[in-house]
């Protein structure tokens, strides 16, 4: 068969070429050059051009990118694990707080995710000043274990998240769905993280067992510096690995979200059944006010969690119906939590920790109720999935807002309690 002739004769019968193609791939793109240089202006072998070198040269800069991804992404982990192992010898001396160790990580995810999503200039400036500015004003902050210091050691992850966000999403900070893409990321990291961090225990294990058996007790040394390395670097190399779509954790993500989600409502009214049942009072009881407060942040992350990992199609599922069960326990949850807290601030006077608590609980509950008021539209067919997933990003900058006023205002507001 001289492919050159048939390719030629075949210009005007696209089921032709596509049947050469499909038979003798490899004899096909040989004949073709000579084809194509024989009729250069024919569209038809134009357009197959495209589609023979298409692959090669999409691949190969991709190739390139991911190249560059994980070298950018190695000098980001072994800076992190480094800058971490100097903050902990740091702590350890108590010549800082040991808050500082997230400096040493979430910079250089941010740094990674800057470098990836190429945001503008004021958008970098943004997120360096925002960096620094907590670094600066986290070790200006007295060591000492006052309610306003612990509540800003507290409430900085959360304000140094946001920022991780914005790093995230880039100039696409606005939107939803970037909004949304970072919610799926958190989810997978996690997993991703601990999947690898039990490989990295059962290395350490093994390590310094072999090491015992020899004579040598590396067990501190190993620890103070291999794993301390290791968990900071991990961090990064998880990011890379979930920002570049990993399809591990993008596969079990969904599965996970639909397995726990049941679960929790089941432990959930169990655990409210027992409380009741048992004259349990959040309004007297300070630390089961606590634990109530821990619940509910449970399963809002939960919940969260879920619906970032549902789909976008229109079809309500059961995991739906037991997101909504799980916002309207939540909700009761939330309510009564709120019901203490006014009881508490009333009976017994204003603290910084009161104050926070009592303000990070009427910011779930808003969110909760628009939430739900989602979920009923959505399941109601009035409106789409959509609709649900708004309700959760649109609202992920009041958190981050109330994180920076407790991190930031409340040692000032409350200096002298």
């Amino acid at each position: 068969m001289e492919n050159r002739n048939e390719i030629i004769e075949n210009l005007t019968k696209p089921h032709e070429l596509e049947k050469m193609y499909r038979d003798e791939p490899e004899a096909f793109k040989r004949s073709f050059l000579t084809a194509f240089e024989q009729n250069s202006s024919s569209e038809v072998l134009v357009v197959w051009y495209e589609r023979l070198n298409y692959r090669e040269t999409g691949t190969t800069e991709k190739t390139g990118v991911i190249h560059k991804d994980f070298y950018v992404m190695g000098v980001l982990a072994i800076l992190a694990g480094i800058s971490t192992r100097l903050i902990m010898h740091f702590a350890d001396r108590d010549m800082i707080a040991p808050v500082n160790l997230l400096f040493g990580i979430l910079p250089f995810i941010c740094a990674y995710f800057a470098y990836r999503s190429n945001p503008e200039r004021k958008i970098v400036y943004t997120i360096v000043a925002l960096l620094a500015g907590s670094i600066v004003y986290m070790n200006l902050l007295p060591m000492d274990n006052k309610d306003t210091i612990i509540l800003s050691y507290l409430h900085l992850p959360v304000f140094l998240w946001m920022v991780m966000g914005l790093a995230y999403a880039g100039n696409d900070f606005k939107k939803g769905n970037a909004r949304l893409s970072f919610l799926k990321f958190n989810g997978e990291f996690c997993i991703l993280y601990a999947a690898m961090a039990i490989c990295g225990m059962i290395l350490a294990a093994l390590t310094i067992q072999l090491f015992s058996i020899a004579g040598f007790d590396i067990s501190e040394f190993y620890f103070e510096n291999i794993v301390l390395f290791g968990a900071a670097a991990l961090s990064v190399v998880a990011s890379y690995l979930v920002a570049n779509n990993l399809k591990l954790a993008k596969s079990i993500a969904p599965y996970i979200a639909k397995i726990f989600s049941p679960l929790v409502l089941v432990t959930l009214i169990a655990y409210l059944i027992i409380v009741v049942s048992t004259g349990k009072n959040p309004f007297i009881d300070r630390n089961f006010l606590l634990a109530f407060n821990g619940i509910l942040f449970s399963v809002l992350a939960v919940t969260i969690y879920s619906i970032t990992e549902s789909g976008k199609d229109d079809k309500k599922n059961f995991s739906d119906y037991i997101n909504l069960a799980l916002i309207a326990a939540a909700l009761i949850i939330d309510g009564v939590a709120l019901s203490a807290i006014v009881f508490r601030l009333t009976s017994y006077g204003i603290t910084p920790n009161r104050v926070a608590v009592l303000g990070v609980n009427i910011l779930i509950f808003v969110n909760l109720i628009w939430i739900i008021s989602a979920y009923i539209r959505f399941i109601g067919n009035k409106k789409g999935p959509a609709v649900v997933q708004d309700a959760v990003t649109k609202y992920l900058p009041f958190y981050g807002a109330w994180a920076a006023f407790v991190t930031f205002a409340f040692p000032l507001i409350f200096a002298r309690m």
